[in-house]
């Protein structure tokens, strides 16, 4: 269970951090009267208290609790706690659904209407958004605590689940796989003894992950939009106007990923990730979960956790 308090905590705040400044560009952040991102803040984009989160937080902490309470993956379940999360307000801060993806939404929507988890999500090209990546960090812990179980080797059946939950909403390769390489990340984090070092780890689970993609002819074409990440120690070396912190899914996964690699601490890799621009959340909540569990939610700020708003919902992480 630490491993998955850890990465909820590191999720949640990364999110809360970046949705005053949501869809500023990085040098309208850097012009605003206070700056640059340094601390939680209010108002912003969406006029709210400081430490509220947003989709992001809200659609994992759905996940988690449809794992939870089914003893496992549910997809029926986690769909069905989606819609309870928009029509409800459930897993919010205050009570009601904002800031929803239009992707997530209209998966959310189609199965409101038709209850079938297997048509409601949205295919082709366009369904290449960060919204899958974003909320998959639940399932894949629970998979890397099944694994961490048995002698047996889950990854083809561990996978294969992930990939069903992220094409609930987005049911595309590409996405499929951006969620497949966070959990042969999230692993490697998992397992890690305490004196590995993150870039080391993070590179090991790229390689397991395209060793396994490499396998089949259908993910191939797709895996190559991540080919940047097979060198991490070059990766890290890029410059911040090489990347784009925007919500598709690729870039996303990059902008998180480089912001892992090129800070020491959990402070330092969310900040960074706000202070790019853009999709601030939600890269922050990307990077914040794998931080999360590689540094310890004992290293995030307690002063950001206590801001955190929407406590009743955030008791299922405790």
């Amino acid at each position: 269970m630490k491993t998955m308090t850890n990465g909820m905590l590191g999720l949640i705040v990364g999110d809360a951090l970046g949705v005053p400044v949501e869809f500023l560009t990085k040098d309208q952040i850097l012009n605003r009267p206070n700056g640059k991102v340094t601390d939680m803040e209010g108002n912003g984009t969406f006029h709210l208290p400081e430490g509220s989160w947003s989709d992001d937080s809200s659609m994992a902490l759905a996940t988690l609790d449809s794992i939870q309470s089914c003893g496992g993956i549910h997809l029926q379940d986690i769909m069905e706690k989606f819609v309870l999360w928009i029509e409800k307000g459930a897993y919010t801060p205050f009570g009601q659904a904002f800031d929803i993806g239009r992707t997530c939404n209209e998966a959310i929507l189609n199965f409101a209407t038709n209850h079938d988890h297997l048509l409601c999500g949205k295919t082709g090209e366009y369904a290449n958004g960060n919204g899958a990546l974003m909320r998959i960090l639940p399932v894949c812990v629970y998979w890397c605590e099944k694994q961490s179980e048995t002698e047996k080797d889950l990854t083809a059946e561990a996978i294969k689940s992930i990939e069903q939950v992220a094409a609930l909403t987005h049911n595309h390769k590409r996405s499929c796989i951006a969620c497949g390489i966070y959990y042969f990340i999230i692993k490697q984090l998992h397992t890690a003894l305490e004196d590995d070092a993150l870039n080391t780890l993070i590179q090991q689970g790229v390689e397991e992950a395209f060793r396994f993609y490499a396998k089949d002819k259908e993910a191939v074409s797709e895996l190559e939009e991540y080919d940047e990440l097979l060198d991490i120690e070059t990766f890290a070396e890029y410059q911040e106007s090489e990347l784009s912190p925007s919500g598709y899914v690729v870039d996303s996964m990059l902008s998180a990923i480089w912001c892992l690699v090129t800070t020491s601490t959990y402070k330092d890799c969310v900040l960074k990730a706000v202070n790019m621009g853009e999709d601030t959340d939600t890269i922050a909540a990307i990077a914040g979960g794998l931080a999360g569990i590689y540094y310890g939610a004992d290293t995030i700020p307690v002063s950001w956790i206590e801001k955190l708003q929407g406590k009743e919902s955030l008791k299922i992480l405790f």
